[in-house]
């Protein structure tokens, strides 16, 4: 058991925060092995992998099998917390429907119609797409509905939102501006934009996270790729923005990597782990 305290001492870092999409995962929604062996690095030091991602729990739970991972996950931008050998939800927040129609409301009063998704909360939660939506990610499975009230057949954790022709970062704005106390606006990735419960960021999930786990903020080092992830870079005690990484991200990371097509992840553990 020497030599795993004395990797963990010489890191300074026992907890591994990494979101999926554009960071650890490839654009073919895989893993490289050089990112597995990484990992294992980690874990034979005696520190732990959390993955903090946007994807809802049912979207996780596949990724963590390949990375043989049975403990927790932050989901769903934070408003989930997954213990995946349980395969249950510890936490969660849903989105009240009245708030998220009234913002979505706001919205469209500014910048005109909005295709609109859900998704829902709970283990086995559907993703549902409204006429006209487009999933950013072709890979994950989504349900069409006829109409936009038949979105909120069950509690929702967030919503997304996708524009005719205006940019994420012009959706994003717009929402933020008018949206106020309704819900936080995120931009997790490209045609990703979402509205989620008011207060809740990855940091939320992350912090809670780390309380089970017996970790502080100190003990941390993230990665991550898009604004959603400033807030786990503002909680954590290094962040690592990828080389593909929004501006708005690389302004405040600590570190800019490779890109997750180039192992950024695996770049930077390798240094830290020996």
């Amino acid at each position: 058991m020497a030599a795993p305290t004395a990797y963990a001492a010489r890191t300074a870092y026992s907890l591994i925060a990494t979101d999926l999409d554009g960071t650890l995962l490839r654009g073919d929604d895989t893993f490289s092995d050089r990112s597995l062996d990484a990992l294992a690095r980690v874990a034979v030091a005696g520190a732990r992998h959390l993955v903090v991602t946007g994807r809802p729990a049912p979207r996780v739970r596949p990724l963590l099998d390949r990375l043989h991972s049975r403990g927790l996950a932050v989901c769903g931008q934070g408003a989930q917390l997954y213990d995946a050998g349980a395969d249950r939800l510890l936490w969660s927040v849903t989105l009240d429907r009245e708030l998220a129609e009234t913002a979505l409301g706001k919205i469209e009063a500014e910048v005109g119609q909005l295709y609109a998704a859900v998704d829902q909360d709970g283990v086995d939660g559907l993703t549902l797409i409204e006429p006209g939506y487009r999933m950013p990610h072709p890979t994950l499975p989504a349900l069409r509905v006829d109409r936009r009230d038949d979105l909120w057949c069950e509690p929702v954790s967030k919503v997304l939102l996708r524009h005719p022709f205006l940019s994420d970062d012009e959706l994003a704005a717009t929402a933020r501006s008018v949206v106020g106390s309704l819900a936080t606006v995120t931009m997790s990735g490209p045609g990703t934009v979402e509205l989620q419960p008011c207060g809740i960021t990855k940091a939320t999930g992350l912090a809670l996270a780390a309380e089970h786990l017996g970790l502080r903020p100190e003990d941390t080092v993230a990665f991550g790729d898009m604004p959603n992830d400033i807030p786990m870079f503002d909680w954590a005690a290094r962040g690592v923005a990828m080389a593909n990484a929004h501006p708005e991200l690389k302004a405040v990371a600590d570190e800019v990597t490779t890109s997750n097509e180039d192992d950024g992840v695996a770049v930077v553990l390798e240094r830290l782990f020996p």
